[in-house]
């Protein structure tokens, strides 16, 4: 029996390029949103500005499912490779777009237009990533080495995450606040397509690791999609619960700078802090996460940490709320990003391991583009609005125990894949 080399690192960061540009872009647009709102959509009243800023990013999650849907199609029916060439295309275009867009009193409607255009792109090509790039991972990799592989999809999350943390800090002390709302947001934008031709290079020469048949060749997309639903409903059921698990969580502890600066009444310096500790814990744990799942297996490490997450977020928050401050607030978006990564990393190579070549890309694209789009979209106005209307600063912790205990559930029911080979067909 041939054993698969490991892949090179350079294989390894174009799978992960997508999915880590879209948390860099995601943690840049928060940042920034405030300068944002203004070049584009400027009122008389700040917090409209704001307000139309915030919903024009979340426009983004609109298209997620049909890009999980069409794209992920694709990638069963033509290959991993050409998906991943022409998400990051559509991606890296949405950004530039963004960027390079002059502002509404330099072009008028037409401003607007082409940023709510570039993220409905964005959106598309984003739901269309994870589900190819994941399923290229473990393909290629050994067999004893995808949950590390895999993983990495989840750790580049927490990378971009401190990446875009760095840069905003780093910006917004080395350039005026006129500079910054007139174009100094622009510079973090496009660095972060500074890594895009790297990755379009090497995702161009890489090998092709999906044996599609001819029938599955002749098939059209939407055969591809009916395959999926027709004969796998159960298995895109449990994977779509348990990625809504691991969304909600990551979700959340993106909310902990609003979180921190509206519910604990801390200063914005100290904020900003929980991005950057979200970013560094989930870098770590999840590669943790991924090492344990192949040394232990799947299911131990999807459920154990979301268990224990589920028994300590609630005396947690109540901690932090009792005692507010950058310790407590570190210790809390700690916890939730270590236990969330170690649980997501392991989530992440399941699911894919569980579902035929045939629709690998599509199950995993389709669960992921409508949790993230359904939950993840909705998760901050979610905890906002719980918070108003209870007025208990401990909501998050409720909304996260519910949620997890859906997921756990779905996890208990999901196949163990350790050691299996990847199903065929």
């Amino acid at each position: 029996m041939t054993v698969k080399p490991a892949p090179s690192k350079e294989i390894v960061f174009a799978c992960i390029l997508g999915n880590a540009l879209e948390f860099y872009d995601f943690t840049t647009y928060a940042f920034f949103a405030v300068a944002i709102g203004k070049t584009f959509f400027p009122s008389h009243d700040p917090v409209v500005s704001l307000l139309i800023s915030v919903a024009t990013f979340g426009v983004g999650f609109v298209t997620r499912p049909l890009g999980g849907l069409v794209i992920g199609a694709f990638a069963d029916h033509r290959g991993r490779k050409p998906a991943m060439m022409l998400t990051i295309t559509l991606m890296a275009l949405g950004m530039l777009i963004l960027a390079l867009t002059p502002s509404f009193a330099a072009i008028g409607y037409a401003a607007p237009i082409l940023v709510v255009a570039a993220r409905l792109l964005q959106g598309f090509a984003l739901g269309g990533e994870v589900g190819p790039a994941t399923a290229y991972l473990i393909e290629i990799a050994p067999d004893d080495r995808r949950g590390r592989l895999a993983s990495w999809q989840i750790a580049s999350q927490g990378a971009s995450l401190l990446t875009a943390g760095i840069v905003g800090f780093t910006l917004s002390h080395l350039l005026s606040g006129t500079v910054m709302t007139a174009w100094g947001w622009r510079i973090a934008l496009l660095l972060g397509l500074l890594i895009v031709p790297g990755g379009l290079y090497i995702r161009r020469r890489l090998p092709e690791t999906a044996q599609i048949s001819d029938r599955v060749k002749r098939d059209s997309g939407w055969q591809v999609l009916k395959r999926l639903l027709s004969n796998h409903p159960v298995p895109l059921l449990l994977a779509l619960l348990a990625i809504m698990t691991s969304t909600i969580s990551t979700y959340v502890g993106l909310y902990m700078t609003t979180y921190a600066e509206t519910a604990l009444h801390l200063h914005t310096p100290t904020a900003i802090t929980a991005p950057l500790i979200g970013g560094i814990t989930t870098l770590v744990f999840a590669l943790l996460g991924g090492w344990l799942a192949d040394l232990y297996g799947r299911k131990i490490v999807m459920l154990l940490p979301r268990i224990v997450l589920i028994i300590a977020i609630y005396p947690a928050f109540l901690f932090l709320n009792g005692h507010a401050s950058l310790t407590t607030l570190l210790f809390t978006t700690g916890l939730m990003s270590a236990l969330g990564s170690l649980s997501s990393a392991a989530v992440i190579v399941a699911v894919p391991e569980s579902l035929p070549e045939s629709v690998r890309a599509s199950g995993l694209s389709t669960a992921y583009a409508f949790a993230v789009t359904v939950f993840g979209g909705t998760t901050q106005f979610v905890l906002t609005w719980l918070i108003g209307v209870s007025h208990d600063p401990l909501a998050p912790a409720w909304y996260m125990i519910g949620s997890g205990i859906v997921g756990v559930a779905a996890m208990a029911m999901m196949a163990e894949t350790k050691g299996r080979p990847l199903p065929q067909g």
